[in-house]
Order: structure tokens, then C-alpha cells, then sequence
């Protein structure tokens, strides 16, 4: 159940929001269309002809009140509706030449409005948190996009995001103390001071325009010669089930296997059903297990292999 504190924060957003980018004014940015009109001519824009019952399922709008906005953009000759389809189920509807030139204006107007009023005002750190924060809320809150999923190299300061992401997100989902942290601020450290030979690699997957997830293999300080080991798998929650985690092992193995290392090793709790999974479905075979007591919770330790 919400927290009533979080749920006061939520709505003080809202209001905060709703004043700054003014949707309590009169008309969209003082031009005598309202919001919901100007929602309705952007669609157009963006979608070509379309139907009325498209346009309501898109901006989740009744359609009853729909119709009558469409009624009205009709009479100001914005909008017009066009012979029907073979079928005849539903009437398509477009921008008139005046319609789009109101949407062009009211499209210009809006960019303007999001530059002053938000982007200007910010330096250049404190833009790029403003326009991370809100794709984080829009990945959080809306559909899942059919985005493309992108490995790379860390950018300069993700290190340092992907040491804190791990140690927040252990702590409030696990429990774990600051333990966990020191520990991996030195596991990175280490990957750091590796050499390159024999081969190390680290992956950051990026969805949307954000940190999806990582993981890294570097040579294995324990075991067998030729062992390389995958380290700090992990995907942020708004992203877990698009299948990242997966796809992070994959590349993961197989570095491994073209970068010459005989078999490739992980350590892992068994707490972490998520993550076992994947490593199950990636070949990997539970080598031996051991109980231990680390991050302030009682633990059985994993060690994993495969064979490669």
C-alpha cells in the first residue's frame, strides 16, 4: 500500500507541474484552443488521416466528449472528415491546409514553451538530469516501447552510477548493508586494474535513452587456468522482463568463448531467483554452494560454470 507521504509528494508534482507548464491557463499557450483541442490537432499532425476512435484511444479520451471537439475543430475548418473506407465501419478525418498550419504553430509554440520555461533557465548538468528524470517517469509509468536494445562501453561517470544503482537497489530489495557496496566499489575498482590481456570487457545496456543494466568479465582470480568470470549482472527494476538480463549473459559468454578462456564462472546467492535463471538458461551448471553470513543476512553462496 502507498506510503501517505509519497502519495502527498505525487500530488504536490502534479501541481506543481500542471502551474509551471501552464495547463491551467485559458488556452494553449493564450491561443484560443484549449489542451484537449491541441492534443487533438497534434495528433493529426503526427498521424496523418486517422479515425476519431483512434484518436480516443490514443489520449484515452471518451468518446462522446471527442466527438464534440471534433465538431467544432470541423466548423473552424481545421479539420475535415474524408470518404469513408471500402469497409464503412468509421469515418477517416485530416488536417485541412489551415488545420496544419495551426498545428505547425501550435507545435513551434510548444517547443518554445519547453526551451524558456524548463531547458534555459538549467545548466547543462542540470538539464540532463531534468530530461533523464523524465524518461525514467515515462519508462516507469507508460507502455513498454518496442526500443532497441543497445550495448556499449561505460561513459565517463557511469561507473561510479552503476557502483551506486547496485548498492541502493540490493538494499532496498535484499536488505543488504553497506558491506554489499564496499565490496563491489572494490570488484570495479579491480576490473579497472586489470590488465588487458588476458581479455576483460564490461557492457552497459541502454534502453530508451537510459542505463538499462550492465554486467562484466575479467579473468578469474580463483580456479583453473583459462576460467574468466561474469560479474555484477544486474537490470534496473523499470526494465527487468524486456529481457536484458539475457541478453547481457549472451554477449557475456560469448566474449569468453571467441577471447580463448576455457570455461566461465560465476558467484551468485541463491536469494537471487531472478538472476539464476538466466544464468540456467545460458548453460550454466551449479558447480557448489556454501553458507555464509555477509551484507548483514545470512546467505548461500552459488558458484556457477560452464563449460565453454
Amino acid at each position: 500500500m502507498a506510503d501517505p507521504a509519497d502519495i502527498a509528494q505525487v500530488r504536490a508534482f502534479n501541481r506543481f507541474y500542471t502551474r509551471i507548464i501552464g495547463l491551467l491557463d485559458e488556452g494553449m499557450h493564450k491561443t484560443m484552443h484549449s489542451l484537449s483541442e491541441a492534443r487533438v490537432i497534434y495528433e493529426l499532425s503526427k498521424d496523418g488521416v486517422t479515425t476519431g476512435a483512434q484518436i480516443a484511444a490514443t489520449l484515452g479520451m471518451d468518446r462522446g466528449q471527442l466527438s464534440r471537439l471534433m465538431a467544432k475543430l470541423v466548423d473552424q475548418g481545421l479539420i475535415a472528415n474524408l470518404p469513408r473506407s471500402a469497409d464503412g465501419r468509421s469515418t477517416p478525418v485530416g488536417l485541412t491546409p489551415e488545420g496544419r498550419a495551426v498545428a505547425a504553430r501550435l507545435n513551434a509554440m510548444s517547443d518554445a514553451a519547453a526551451a524558456e520555461t524548463l531547458l534555459d533557465p538549467l545548466d547543462p548538468f542540470e538539464r540532463r538530469d531534468l530530461v533523464g528524470s523524465m524518461r525514467r517517469i515515462t519508462a516507469l509509468l507508460g507502455e513498454p516501447e518496442a526500443s532497441t536494445l543497445v550495448l556499449r562501453a561505460p561513459r565517463i561517470g557511469e561507473i561510479g552510477w552503476l557502483i551506486h544503482r547496485q548498492a541502493l537497489l540490493y538494499h532496498l530489495e535484499q536488505g543488504w548493508n553497506g558491506e554489499f557496496e564496499t565490496l563491489i566499489t572494490r570488484i570495479y575498482s579491480e576490473y579497472e586494474a586489470a590488465p588487458g590481456t588476458p581479455a576483460k570487457q564490461i557492457w552497459v545496456a541502454e534502453l530508451e535513452g537510459e542505463v538499462a543494466g550492465s554486467v562484466f568479465v575479467l579473468p578469474a582470480t580463483d580456479g583453473e587456468e583459462g576460467t574468466a568470470q561474469l560479474r555484477m549482472l544486474y537490470v534496473e527494476p523499470m526494465f527487468r522482463g524486456r529481457g536484458v538480463g539475457g541478453r547481457l549473459v549472451a554477449e557475456a559468454v560469448t566474449f569468453a568463448r571467441i577471447s580463448g578462456y576455457k570455461r566461465i564462472m560465476l558467484w551468485t546467492q541463491d536469494c537471487l531467483v531472478s538472476a539464476r535463471s538466466i544464468y540456467q538458461k545460458a548453460g550454466f551448471v551449479l558447480a557448489k554452494e556454501e553458507r555464509h553470513q555477509s551484507f548483514g543476512a545470512d546467505l548461500n553462496g552459488q558458484y556457477w560454470v560452464l563449460e565453454l
